[in-house]
Protein backbone atom coordinates (compact mmCIF):
# COMPACT_ATOMS: atom_id res chain seq x y z
CA UNK A 1 0.00 0.00 0.00
CA UNK A 2 1.02 3.61 -0.64
CA UNK A 3 -0.10 5.73 2.37
CA UNK A 4 -1.43 9.08 1.10
CA UNK A 5 0.01 11.70 3.45
CA UNK A 6 -0.86 14.76 1.35
CA UNK A 7 -4.36 14.87 2.90
CA UNK A 8 -3.35 14.13 6.51
CA UNK A 9 -5.78 15.76 8.93
CA UNK A 10 -8.20 16.67 6.11
CA UNK A 11 -11.60 15.30 5.16
CA UNK A 12 -11.75 13.47 1.82
CA UNK A 13 -14.82 12.04 0.12
CA UNK A 14 -14.44 8.90 -2.00
CA UNK A 15 -17.12 7.87 -4.47
CA UNK A 16 -17.06 4.41 -6.01
CA UNK A 17 -15.90 1.50 -3.87
CA UNK A 18 -14.64 -0.97 -6.42
CA UNK A 19 -11.01 -2.06 -6.33
CA UNK A 20 -9.42 1.36 -6.85
CA UNK A 21 -11.95 3.13 -4.60
CA UNK A 22 -11.37 0.80 -1.66
CA UNK A 23 -7.60 1.06 -2.17
CA UNK A 24 -7.88 4.87 -2.20
CA UNK A 25 -9.92 4.95 0.99
CA UNK A 26 -7.48 2.65 2.80
CA UNK A 27 -4.44 4.59 1.54
CA UNK A 28 -5.94 7.91 2.61
CA UNK A 29 -6.76 6.53 6.04
CA UNK A 30 -3.24 5.13 6.39
CA UNK A 31 -1.89 8.60 5.60
CA UNK A 32 -4.02 10.28 8.27
CA UNK A 33 -7.01 11.56 6.28
CA UNK A 34 -10.60 11.58 7.53
CA UNK A 35 -12.37 9.51 4.86
CA UNK A 36 -16.09 9.41 4.09
CA UNK A 37 -16.99 7.00 1.30
CA UNK A 38 -20.06 6.47 -0.86
CA UNK A 39 -21.31 4.13 -3.56
CA UNK A 40 -24.59 3.40 -5.33
CA UNK A 41 -24.32 -0.29 -4.41
CA UNK A 42 -25.33 -1.59 -0.97
CA UNK A 43 -22.90 -4.53 -1.19
CA UNK A 44 -19.92 -2.27 -1.74
CA UNK A 45 -20.96 0.03 1.09
CA UNK A 46 -21.18 -2.98 3.38
CA UNK A 47 -17.74 -4.20 2.29
CA UNK A 48 -16.22 -0.79 2.98
CA UNK A 49 -17.87 -0.56 6.39
CA UNK A 50 -16.55 -4.01 7.25
CA UNK A 51 -13.06 -2.77 6.35
CA UNK A 52 -13.43 0.09 8.85
CA UNK A 53 -14.17 2.84 6.33
CA UNK A 54 -16.84 5.37 7.26
CA UNK A 55 -19.66 5.43 4.68
CA UNK A 56 -22.55 7.75 3.97
CA UNK A 57 -24.88 8.94 1.26
CA UNK A 58 -22.68 11.70 -0.17
CA UNK A 59 -25.83 13.60 -1.17
CA UNK A 60 -26.50 14.32 2.50
CA UNK A 61 -23.05 15.32 3.81
CA UNK A 62 -21.77 18.86 4.26
CA UNK A 63 -19.28 19.49 1.45
CA UNK A 64 -17.89 22.73 2.89
CA UNK A 65 -15.24 20.97 5.02
CA UNK A 66 -14.31 18.41 2.31
CA UNK A 67 -10.86 18.94 0.76
CA UNK A 68 -11.24 16.62 -2.25
CA UNK A 69 -13.52 14.15 -3.96
CA UNK A 70 -11.69 11.02 -5.13
CA UNK A 71 -13.87 9.73 -7.96
CA UNK A 72 -13.98 6.29 -9.49
CA UNK A 73 -12.97 6.38 -13.19
CA UNK A 74 -16.26 4.62 -13.93
CA UNK A 75 -18.30 7.72 -13.06
CA UNK A 76 -18.53 10.42 -15.76
CA UNK A 77 -16.60 13.62 -15.15
CA UNK A 78 -17.94 15.59 -18.14
CA UNK A 79 -20.01 13.57 -20.65
CA UNK A 80 -22.78 12.72 -21.18
CA UNK A 81 -23.28 14.68 -17.95
CA UNK A 82 -21.16 14.98 -14.79
CA UNK A 83 -21.96 12.46 -12.07
CA UNK A 84 -24.09 13.91 -9.27
CA UNK A 85 -21.17 13.69 -6.82
CA UNK A 86 -19.08 15.81 -9.22
CA UNK A 87 -21.81 18.45 -9.35
CA UNK A 88 -22.01 18.57 -5.55
CA UNK A 89 -18.24 18.83 -5.20
CA UNK A 90 -17.92 21.58 -7.81
CA UNK A 91 -20.77 23.55 -6.26
CA UNK A 92 -18.77 23.59 -3.01
CA UNK A 93 -15.46 24.39 -4.73
CA UNK A 94 -14.02 20.94 -3.98
CA UNK A 95 -11.45 19.52 -6.39
CA UNK A 96 -12.30 16.23 -8.14
CA UNK A 97 -9.38 13.83 -8.60
CA UNK A 98 -8.58 10.14 -8.98
CA UNK A 99 -6.32 7.56 -7.40
CA UNK A 100 -3.41 8.14 -9.82
CA UNK A 101 -3.45 11.81 -8.80
CA UNK A 102 -2.99 10.71 -5.18
CA UNK A 103 0.01 8.63 -6.29
CA UNK A 104 1.51 11.56 -8.22
CA UNK A 105 1.22 13.84 -5.21
CA UNK A 106 2.90 11.31 -2.93
CA UNK A 107 5.72 10.78 -5.42
CA UNK A 108 6.21 14.55 -5.83
CA UNK A 109 6.18 14.98 -2.06
CA UNK A 110 8.72 12.30 -1.19
CA UNK A 111 10.72 11.00 -4.21
CA UNK A 112 10.02 13.11 -7.33
CA UNK A 113 12.85 11.42 -9.26
CA UNK A 114 11.51 7.87 -8.73
CA UNK A 115 11.05 6.29 -12.18
CA UNK A 116 7.40 6.43 -13.29
CA UNK A 117 6.21 5.14 -16.66
CA UNK A 118 2.65 5.98 -17.75
CA UNK A 119 1.11 4.30 -20.80
CA UNK A 120 -2.04 5.14 -22.75
CA UNK A 121 -3.52 4.70 -26.21
CA UNK A 122 -6.72 3.43 -27.76
CA UNK A 123 -5.27 -0.04 -28.37
CA UNK A 124 -2.34 -1.99 -26.98
CA UNK A 125 -2.12 -0.35 -23.54
CA UNK A 126 -2.15 -3.55 -21.51
CA UNK A 127 0.31 -5.48 -23.68
CA UNK A 128 2.73 -2.54 -23.77
CA UNK A 129 2.42 -2.05 -20.00
CA UNK A 130 3.02 -5.73 -19.29
CA UNK A 131 5.94 -5.86 -21.74
CA UNK A 132 7.67 -2.83 -20.20
CA UNK A 133 7.23 -4.27 -16.70
CA UNK A 134 8.63 -7.59 -17.93
CA UNK A 135 11.65 -5.90 -19.53
CA UNK A 136 12.44 -3.92 -16.38
CA UNK A 137 12.11 -6.98 -14.15
CA UNK A 138 14.23 -8.99 -16.58
CA UNK A 139 16.91 -6.30 -16.26
CA UNK A 140 16.81 -6.64 -12.46
CA UNK A 141 14.80 -3.55 -11.56
CA UNK A 142 12.39 -3.45 -8.63
CA UNK A 143 9.22 -3.02 -10.71
CA UNK A 144 5.62 -2.30 -9.73
CA UNK A 145 2.86 -2.67 -12.36
CA UNK A 146 -0.73 -1.51 -12.03
CA UNK A 147 -3.39 1.03 -12.90
CA UNK A 148 -5.92 0.20 -15.58
CA UNK A 149 -4.26 -3.19 -16.15
CA UNK A 150 -5.79 -4.53 -12.96
CA UNK A 151 -4.01 -3.68 -9.70
CA UNK A 152 -5.06 -0.36 -8.17
CA UNK A 153 -2.06 1.96 -8.11
CA UNK A 154 -2.36 2.68 -4.38
CA UNK A 155 -2.21 -1.06 -3.64
CA UNK A 156 1.35 -1.14 -5.00
CA UNK A 157 4.54 -0.55 -3.02
CA UNK A 158 5.43 3.14 -2.49
CA UNK A 159 7.71 5.06 -4.85
CA UNK A 160 11.37 5.03 -3.90
CA UNK A 161 14.70 5.58 -5.59
CA UNK A 162 15.36 2.80 -8.09
CA UNK A 163 11.82 1.36 -7.96
CA UNK A 164 10.00 1.65 -11.29
CA UNK A 165 6.24 2.13 -11.41
CA UNK A 166 4.75 1.04 -14.75
CA UNK A 167 1.16 2.25 -14.93
CA UNK A 168 -1.50 1.76 -17.60
CA UNK A 169 -3.92 4.69 -17.79
CA UNK A 170 -7.30 5.00 -19.45
CA UNK A 171 -8.60 8.34 -20.66
CA UNK A 172 -10.93 8.37 -17.64
CA UNK A 173 -7.96 8.12 -15.27
CA UNK A 174 -5.99 10.80 -17.12
CA UNK A 175 -8.98 13.13 -16.82
CA UNK A 176 -8.75 12.78 -13.04
CA UNK A 177 -4.97 13.32 -12.79
CA UNK A 178 -4.10 17.03 -13.24
CA UNK A 179 -0.58 16.57 -11.76
CA UNK A 180 0.39 13.69 -14.06
CA UNK A 181 4.19 13.94 -14.52
CA UNK A 182 5.76 10.62 -15.61
CA UNK A 183 9.44 10.08 -16.27
CA UNK A 184 8.41 8.36 -19.49
CA UNK A 185 4.98 8.95 -21.02
CA UNK A 186 3.75 6.75 -23.85
CA UNK A 187 0.89 7.43 -26.27
CA UNK A 188 0.68 4.34 -28.49
CA UNK A 189 -2.09 5.34 -30.90
CA UNK A 190 -5.45 7.09 -31.19
CA UNK A 191 -8.68 6.05 -32.88
CA UNK A 192 -12.32 6.77 -32.13
CA UNK A 193 -13.35 5.35 -28.75
CA UNK A 194 -15.29 6.32 -25.62
CA UNK A 195 -16.99 9.21 -27.39
CA UNK A 196 -19.97 8.72 -25.06
CA UNK A 197 -17.69 9.78 -22.19
CA UNK A 198 -15.74 12.53 -23.97
CA UNK A 199 -18.26 14.06 -26.37
CA UNK A 200 -16.01 14.33 -29.43
CA UNK A 201 -12.94 12.64 -30.85
CA UNK A 202 -11.10 15.94 -30.43
CA UNK A 203 -11.79 16.03 -26.69
CA UNK A 204 -10.87 12.35 -26.32
CA UNK A 205 -7.52 13.05 -28.05
CA UNK A 206 -6.96 16.16 -25.93
CA UNK A 207 -7.38 14.11 -22.74
CA UNK A 208 -4.94 11.46 -23.98
CA UNK A 209 -2.44 14.17 -24.93
CA UNK A 210 -2.20 15.31 -21.30
CA UNK A 211 -0.27 12.16 -20.41
CA UNK A 212 2.65 12.99 -22.71
CA UNK A 213 2.38 16.76 -22.20
CA UNK A 214 2.94 16.21 -18.49
CA UNK A 215 6.25 14.35 -18.89
CA UNK A 216 8.92 15.72 -16.55
CA UNK A 217 11.43 18.24 -17.92
CA UNK A 218 14.21 15.67 -18.33
CA UNK A 219 11.83 12.86 -19.25
CA UNK A 220 10.82 11.28 -22.53
CA UNK A 221 7.53 11.39 -24.44
CA UNK A 222 7.05 8.37 -26.72
CA UNK A 223 4.35 8.81 -29.38
CA UNK A 224 3.13 6.42 -32.06
CA UNK A 225 2.73 8.53 -35.19
CA UNK A 226 0.79 6.18 -37.47
CA UNK A 227 -2.44 8.18 -37.05
CA UNK A 228 -3.11 11.85 -37.69
CA UNK A 229 -4.13 12.83 -34.17
CA UNK A 230 -0.95 11.36 -32.66
CA UNK A 231 1.29 12.92 -35.32
CA UNK A 232 -0.13 16.34 -34.47
CA UNK A 233 0.46 15.68 -30.76
CA UNK A 234 4.11 14.73 -31.39
CA UNK A 235 4.62 17.94 -33.37
CA UNK A 236 3.13 20.05 -30.57
CA UNK A 237 5.39 18.37 -28.01
CA UNK A 238 8.40 19.11 -30.21
CA UNK A 239 7.45 22.78 -30.41
CA UNK A 240 7.03 22.85 -26.63
CA UNK A 241 10.61 21.63 -26.18
CA UNK A 242 9.82 18.12 -24.95
CA UNK A 243 12.11 15.19 -25.76
CA UNK A 244 9.97 13.21 -28.21
CA UNK A 245 10.61 9.73 -29.60
CA UNK A 246 8.31 9.00 -32.55
CA UNK A 247 7.27 5.39 -33.25
CA UNK A 248 6.02 3.91 -36.53
CA UNK A 249 5.26 0.44 -37.85
CA UNK A 250 4.04 1.71 -41.23
CA UNK A 251 6.95 3.79 -42.53
CA UNK A 252 10.60 4.56 -41.92
CA UNK A 253 11.34 7.70 -39.92
CA UNK A 254 14.22 10.16 -40.31
CA UNK A 255 14.34 10.51 -36.53
CA UNK A 256 12.70 7.99 -34.21
CA UNK A 257 12.09 4.27 -33.86
CA UNK A 258 10.35 2.19 -36.50
CA UNK A 259 9.81 -1.44 -37.49
CA UNK A 260 10.94 -2.89 -40.78
CA UNK A 261 11.16 -6.61 -41.70
CA UNK A 262 10.37 -7.63 -38.09
CA UNK A 263 13.30 -5.54 -36.84
CA UNK A 264 13.10 -2.52 -34.55
CA UNK A 265 15.34 0.23 -35.93
CA UNK A 266 16.43 3.58 -34.55
CA UNK A 267 17.12 6.56 -36.83
CA UNK A 268 18.91 9.77 -35.92
CA UNK A 269 20.73 12.42 -37.95
CA UNK A 270 20.39 10.45 -41.18
CA UNK A 271 21.88 7.24 -39.74
CA UNK A 272 20.00 4.15 -38.59
CA UNK A 273 20.90 1.24 -36.33
CA UNK A 274 19.27 -2.00 -35.23
CA UNK A 275 17.67 -2.01 -31.79
CA UNK A 276 16.16 -5.50 -31.58
CA UNK A 277 14.58 -8.26 -33.64
CA UNK A 278 11.03 -9.40 -32.98
CA UNK A 279 10.66 -11.99 -35.77
CA UNK A 280 9.84 -15.41 -34.39
CA UNK A 281 8.66 -14.11 -30.98
CA UNK A 282 5.20 -15.68 -30.81
CA UNK A 283 3.91 -13.40 -28.05
CA UNK A 284 4.69 -10.37 -30.24
CA UNK A 285 3.23 -11.63 -33.50
CA UNK A 286 1.35 -9.16 -35.71
CA UNK A 287 1.66 -5.51 -36.70
CA UNK A 288 -0.20 -4.31 -33.60
CA UNK A 289 2.29 -6.11 -31.35
CA UNK A 290 5.18 -4.70 -33.37
CA UNK A 291 3.89 -1.25 -32.39
CA UNK A 292 3.63 -2.31 -28.75
CA UNK A 293 7.17 -3.76 -28.84
CA UNK A 294 8.62 -0.65 -30.48
CA UNK A 295 7.06 1.60 -27.81
CA UNK A 296 8.32 -0.70 -25.04
CA UNK A 297 11.80 -0.80 -26.57
CA UNK A 298 11.92 3.01 -26.73
CA UNK A 299 10.92 3.15 -23.06
CA UNK A 300 13.52 0.58 -22.03
CA UNK A 301 16.26 2.50 -23.83
CA UNK A 302 15.12 5.75 -22.21
CA UNK A 303 15.41 4.09 -18.80
CA UNK A 304 18.94 2.86 -19.52
CA UNK A 305 18.61 -0.77 -20.63
CA UNK A 306 21.32 -2.02 -22.96
CA UNK A 307 20.36 -3.64 -26.27
CA UNK A 308 21.39 -7.18 -25.33
CA UNK A 309 19.20 -7.13 -22.24
CA UNK A 310 16.38 -5.63 -24.27
CA UNK A 311 16.61 -8.33 -26.93
CA UNK A 312 16.67 -11.16 -24.41
CA UNK A 313 13.80 -9.59 -22.50
CA UNK A 314 11.67 -9.37 -25.63
CA UNK A 315 12.36 -13.02 -26.44
CA UNK A 316 11.28 -14.14 -22.98
CA UNK A 317 8.01 -12.15 -22.87
CA UNK A 318 5.18 -14.64 -22.26
CA UNK A 319 2.39 -12.33 -23.44
CA UNK A 320 -0.85 -11.52 -21.67
CA UNK A 321 -3.46 -14.05 -20.71
CA UNK A 322 -6.38 -14.10 -23.17
CA UNK A 323 -4.60 -11.80 -25.66
CA UNK A 324 -2.94 -13.80 -28.42
CA UNK A 325 -1.90 -16.20 -25.65
CA UNK A 326 -0.11 -19.26 -27.02
CA UNK A 327 -1.64 -22.06 -24.97
CA UNK A 328 -0.17 -25.22 -26.45
CA UNK A 329 1.00 -27.09 -29.50
CA UNK A 330 0.22 -30.54 -30.89
CA UNK A 331 2.34 -31.47 -33.86
CA UNK A 332 2.01 -28.63 -36.37
CA UNK A 333 -1.08 -27.19 -34.68
CA UNK A 334 -0.77 -24.11 -32.44
CA UNK A 335 -3.63 -23.26 -30.04
CA UNK A 336 -4.11 -19.54 -29.36
CA UNK A 337 -6.37 -17.94 -26.75
CA UNK A 338 -7.53 -14.48 -27.81
CA UNK A 339 -10.68 -14.42 -25.70
CA UNK A 340 -10.10 -10.67 -25.19
CA UNK A 341 -11.10 -10.29 -28.84
CA UNK A 342 -14.61 -9.17 -27.90
CA UNK A 343 -15.32 -7.16 -31.06
CA UNK A 344 -14.47 -7.31 -34.76
CA UNK A 345 -11.69 -4.71 -34.54
CA UNK A 346 -9.87 -6.69 -31.85
CA UNK A 347 -10.33 -9.96 -33.72
CA UNK A 348 -8.95 -8.38 -36.90
CA UNK A 349 -5.54 -8.12 -35.19
CA UNK A 350 -5.60 -11.86 -34.44
CA UNK A 351 -6.80 -12.93 -37.89
CA UNK A 352 -4.13 -10.77 -39.55
CA UNK A 353 -1.42 -12.60 -37.62
CA UNK A 354 -1.93 -16.11 -39.06
CA UNK A 355 -2.46 -17.69 -42.48
CA UNK A 356 -4.18 -21.05 -41.85
CA UNK A 357 -6.81 -20.51 -39.18
CA UNK A 358 -9.36 -22.84 -37.62
CA UNK A 359 -11.38 -20.04 -36.05
CA UNK A 360 -13.62 -20.31 -32.99
CA UNK A 361 -15.97 -17.32 -32.92
CA UNK A 362 -19.28 -16.27 -31.43
CA UNK A 363 -20.99 -15.29 -28.22
CA UNK A 364 -23.11 -12.20 -27.76
CA UNK A 365 -22.61 -10.17 -30.94
CA UNK A 366 -21.59 -6.52 -31.06
CA UNK A 367 -23.09 -4.09 -33.56
CA UNK A 368 -21.99 -4.96 -37.09
CA UNK A 369 -21.11 -8.55 -36.21
CA UNK A 370 -18.20 -9.81 -38.32
CA UNK A 371 -19.07 -8.07 -41.59
CA UNK A 372 -15.97 -5.91 -41.21
CA UNK A 373 -13.72 -8.99 -41.22
CA UNK A 374 -14.45 -10.20 -44.76
CA UNK A 375 -10.95 -9.27 -45.91
CA UNK A 376 -9.56 -11.90 -43.55
CA UNK A 377 -11.92 -14.73 -44.57
CA UNK A 378 -9.40 -16.20 -47.08
CA UNK A 379 -7.17 -17.00 -44.09
CA UNK A 380 -9.89 -19.10 -42.45
CA UNK A 381 -9.80 -22.81 -43.24
CA UNK A 382 -12.93 -23.36 -41.17
CA UNK A 383 -14.94 -21.48 -38.55
CA UNK A 384 -16.60 -23.04 -35.50
CA UNK A 385 -19.46 -20.86 -34.32
CA UNK A 386 -20.72 -20.75 -30.74
CA UNK A 387 -23.27 -18.91 -28.65
CA UNK A 388 -26.05 -16.50 -29.58
CA UNK A 389 -24.24 -15.14 -32.64
CA UNK A 390 -23.66 -18.52 -34.32
CA UNK A 391 -26.50 -18.30 -36.83
CA UNK A 392 -25.84 -14.64 -37.65
CA UNK A 393 -22.15 -15.35 -38.24
CA UNK A 394 -23.01 -18.39 -40.37
CA UNK A 395 -25.01 -16.15 -42.71
CA UNK A 396 -22.04 -13.76 -43.04
CA UNK A 397 -19.62 -16.63 -43.73
CA UNK A 398 -21.90 -18.46 -46.17
CA UNK A 399 -20.12 -18.92 -49.49
CA UNK A 400 -16.94 -17.25 -48.21
CA UNK A 401 -15.49 -19.68 -45.65
CA UNK A 402 -16.25 -23.21 -44.47
CA UNK A 403 -18.04 -23.22 -41.14
CA UNK A 404 -20.16 -25.20 -38.71
CA UNK A 405 -22.42 -24.26 -35.83
CA UNK A 406 -20.71 -25.90 -32.85
CA UNK A 407 -22.90 -24.09 -30.27
CA UNK A 408 -20.50 -24.67 -27.34
CA UNK A 409 -16.82 -24.06 -26.78
CA UNK A 410 -16.35 -27.71 -25.83
CA UNK A 411 -17.58 -28.92 -29.21
CA UNK A 412 -15.72 -26.18 -31.08
CA UNK A 413 -12.34 -27.03 -29.52
CA UNK A 414 -12.81 -30.76 -30.14
CA UNK A 415 -13.78 -30.31 -33.81
CA UNK A 416 -11.24 -27.57 -34.56
CA UNK A 417 -8.39 -29.61 -33.07
CA UNK A 418 -9.44 -32.66 -35.08
CA UNK A 419 -9.75 -30.74 -38.36
CA UNK A 420 -6.53 -28.77 -37.91
CA UNK A 421 -4.54 -31.93 -37.30
CA UNK A 422 -6.14 -33.70 -40.26
CA UNK A 423 -5.41 -30.76 -42.57
CA UNK A 424 -1.70 -31.52 -42.73
CA UNK A 425 -0.98 -27.78 -42.87
CA UNK A 426 2.50 -26.82 -41.69
CA UNK A 427 1.37 -23.91 -39.48
CA UNK A 428 -2.27 -24.61 -38.61
CA UNK A 429 -3.71 -22.47 -35.83
CA UNK A 430 -6.77 -23.13 -33.68
CA UNK A 431 -7.70 -19.59 -32.71
CA UNK A 432 -10.28 -18.53 -30.15
CA UNK A 433 -10.98 -14.90 -31.02
CA UNK A 434 -14.74 -14.61 -30.63
CA UNK A 435 -15.43 -11.08 -31.94
CA UNK A 436 -18.21 -11.15 -29.33
CA UNK A 437 -18.93 -10.50 -25.69
CA UNK A 438 -19.01 -13.61 -23.52
CA UNK A 439 -22.14 -12.89 -21.51
CA UNK A 440 -24.43 -15.40 -23.19
CA UNK A 441 -22.37 -18.36 -21.90
CA UNK A 442 -19.66 -16.96 -19.60
CA UNK A 443 -19.59 -14.23 -16.97
CA UNK A 444 -16.57 -12.54 -18.59
CA UNK A 445 -13.93 -13.06 -21.27
CA UNK A 446 -11.40 -14.27 -18.68
CA UNK A 447 -13.59 -17.22 -17.70
CA UNK A 448 -14.19 -18.01 -21.37
CA UNK A 449 -10.45 -17.92 -22.09
CA UNK A 450 -9.64 -20.04 -19.05
CA UNK A 451 -12.15 -22.65 -20.22
CA UNK A 452 -10.53 -22.70 -23.66
CA UNK A 453 -7.12 -23.15 -22.02
CA UNK A 454 -8.39 -26.06 -19.91
CA UNK A 455 -9.99 -27.76 -22.92
CA UNK A 456 -6.81 -27.44 -24.98
CA UNK A 457 -4.58 -28.74 -22.21
CA UNK A 458 -6.90 -31.75 -21.80
CA UNK A 459 -6.38 -32.79 -25.42
CA UNK A 460 -4.09 -35.81 -25.82
CA UNK A 461 -0.57 -34.91 -26.86
CA UNK A 462 -0.77 -31.14 -26.34
CA UNK A 463 2.45 -29.61 -25.06
CA UNK A 464 2.40 -26.19 -23.36
CA UNK A 465 4.15 -23.36 -25.20
CA UNK A 466 7.02 -22.09 -23.08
Amino acid sequence: MIPVTSFAGKKVAVFGLGGSGLASARALQAGGADVIAGDDGADRLAEAAQAGIATADLRTISWHDVSALVLTPGAPLTHPAPHWSVLLARRAGVEVIGDVELFCRERARHVPDAPFVAITGTNGKSTTTALIAHLMRFAGYDTQMGGNIGTAILSLEPPRKGRVHVIEMSSYQIDLTPSLDPTVGILINLSEDHIDRHGTMEHYAEVKERLVTGVQAKGTAIVGVDDGFSRAIADRLDRAGKRVVRISVKRSLPDGIYVEDETILRAASGARSEVARIGGIGSLRGLHNAQNAACAAACALALGLDQETLQNGLRSFPGLAHRMEQVGRRGNVLFVNDSKGTNADATAHALSSFADIFWIAGGRAKQGGITGLTGYFPRIRKAYLIGEAAKEFAVTLDGQAAHEISETLEVAVDHAARDAEASGLKDAVVLLSPACASFDQYRNFEIRGARFRDLVNALPGVKPVV
